[in-house]
């Protein structure tokens, strides 16, 4: 089940990118949140702290108790804005959550084991859907939703119907294929290319005027 992780935050009043970026320069990261009817919070994070949640695992499912004023609030990461070029967090947007309340959010998928079809037979194991969506109430938030491949074998497939996903509604197509183990792929070797050896050709011609010019020799002589 989904693991919660404590998280200390200030309130933020400097707006627009000038005051983000100071903020960043401070070792701290811009945020907000919002939800439940509440009007958005502009916040800051600790950048140490927060960067230690994210080496963690898959922060997508980790329900943060967020500490704010003296007041407690509960919420899940809706989207994390990174740098282009760097691994540096730009922006934080938190959800607000309430216990008994079901929400939506998306939850890896992580295969376990090799196929028989890549073990004995060669083939390759695609992984076509790497999440799938559910709701759920944050107490039963998996941090992942495992599923055994060992057992495939080439040209078998499983799909998310054959998923287990204890006391969620899954939100994906039933059909949708999650992995599938495909056939060893086989190179086709070109033919030998024969080698044509083209004989020059004889030069009679030549031949001709060489005997033509020694015959007029001996005349003129």
């Amino acid at each position: 089940m989904a693991h919660t992780v404590q998280l200390s935050a200030e309130p933020r009043t400097a707006s627009g990118k000038g005051g983000a970026r100071q903020l960043r320069l401070t070792g701290r990261i811009p945020a907000i949140i919002y939800g439940h009817g509440r009007e958005p919070a502009s916040l800051s994070l600790s950048r140490t702290e927060f960067d230690r949640v994210l080496a963690g695992g898959a922060h997508e499912t980790t329900i943060f108790d967020l500490s704010l004023d003296g007041t407690r609030t509960s919420a899940l990461v809706r989207e994390v804005q990174r740098h282009p070029f760097r691994k540096e967090v730009l922006h934080v947007d938190f959800m607000e959550i309430r216990a008994g309340e079901l929400i939506t959010v998306a939850v890896p998928i992580r295969l376990i084991g090799i196929p028989d079809g890549v073990r004995n037979m060669g083939g390759t194991l695609d992984q076509v859907l790497r999440e799938i969506e559910i709701r759920v109430l944050p107490k039963d938030i998996p941090d992942t939703i495992e599923m055994d491949v060992t057992a495939l074998k080439v040209h078998e497939s499983i799909h998310v119907r054959d998923l287990h996903v204890p006391n969620a509604e899954v939100l994906e197509d039933d059909d949708a294929t999650v992995c599938t183990v495909s056939a060893a792929r086989v190179e086709e070797v070109a033919a030998p290319v024969e080698e044509v050896v083209t004989a020059e050709p004889e030069v009679i011609g030549k031949v001709k005027d060489a005997e033509g010019e020694a015959d007029e020799a001996d005349d003129e002589e």
